[in-house]
C-alpha cells in the first residue's frame, strides 16, 4: 500500500512539473542584424551587417523582462541556445525613421514560439536603421 501511495505521488509530481519556456532545454533562436544607413551623397541607402550589436530575448510571454542578452557576430548573425519548447520575444533598438523622433530609439521586435524540441527557429534578417 505504500509504494502505491509512493507511486501516485511521485506520478502526479511528474505530471505537474510543466517546463516553462527558457534556459534548459535543446533548441536555438537565430537570426542575422543588418544595418541600413543612408548615404547623403549619392542619396540612397547601404546595407551592412551589424557587428557587436545587443539582441535581447524574453522567455513567455507574460512579461518583458529581460532573461538574456547575446551581441552580434562579424556577419551580424546571433543565436540563443538550449531553449525549451515556448514562446520567446526577441528585441534589439534602432533609429527611429520619423522625421519628427530622428535621432531617437526605438524597439525591434520579433515575438517567435518554438514548438519542436532540438529545432533551429530562423528569425532571418532582421533591419535597423541608422541616419
Amino acid at each position: 500500500m505504500n509504494r502505491l501511495f509512493g507511486l501516485l505521488v511521485a506520478v502526479s509530481l511528474f505530471i505537474s512539473c510543466s517546463k516553462e519556456p527558457g534556459d534548459g532545454g535543446n533548441s536555438v533562436i537565430k537570426g542575422q542584424v543588418i544595418e541600413r544607413r543612408y548615404i547623403i551623397y549619392p542619396g540612397n541607402f547601404v546595407e551592412t551587417a551589424l557587428t557587436d550589436e545587443d539582441v535581447f530575448i524574453c522567455y513567455g510571454d507574460d512579461d518583458n523582462t529581460v532573461d538574456d542578452r547575446v551581441r552580434t557576430s562579424f556577419d551580424g548573425s546571433f543565436k540563443f541556445s538550449e531553449l525549451r519548447k515556448g514562446k520567446y520575444r526577441v528585441f534589439l533598438y534602432s533609429e527611429d525613421t520619423t522625421a519628427s523622433n530622428r535621432g531617437n530609439q526605438v524597439v525591434v521586435i520579433k515575438d517567435i514560439e518554438v514548438t519542436e524540441n532540438r529545432s533551429d527557429t530562423d528569425l532571418g534578417l532582421i533591419r535597423i536603421f541608422n541616419f
